[in-house]
């Protein structure tokens, strides 16, 4: 049994960006902070001599837009010492909530499966 990890994309997040979003979104394909990408960037452009600004223009006009969040809950959990995020006992209750989100969800199904109504509307499609 394997895991599928989701692709990796470089892409512009101008949700959590400064100006175009290029640092942040090179943090998150890193799997960086943000403000650590913008440390280096900012030291490489004022030691380059304008090599790094030629590098965030093309970045910014290359690269695509990451696409809004769209809904889905995102729980980050700390993994080590120095990730920023919230504590883990509010962690551990965003994840509980979603389980029971989900198991509400898989009752209503169960429920709607083992009904009446399920099994006459399969006998009309049968027909």
């Amino acid at each position: 049994m394997s895991v599928q990890l989701p692709k990796r994309e470089l892409r512009r997040d101008s949700e959590r960006g400064k100006i175009a979003g290029v640092c942040a979104g090179l943090g998150d394909y890193l799997n960086l902070e943000p403000w650590l990408v913008r440390v280096v960037f900012f030291t490489g452009l004022i030691f380059s001599s304008g090599f790094f600004f030629v590098l965030y223009m093309a970045g910014w006009l290359i690269l695509d837009k990451k696409p809004p969040n769209s809904g889905r809950h995102n729980v980050d959990v700390k993994t080590k010492v120095w990730q920023g995020g919230e504590p883990p006992r509010d962690a551990f209750r965003d994840i509980q909530r979603e389980f029971d989100e989900l198991e509400e969800q898989l009752q209503s199904m169960e429920k709607y499966v083992t009904s009446n109504h399920y099994n006459l509307q399969r006998e009309f499609n049968r027909l």
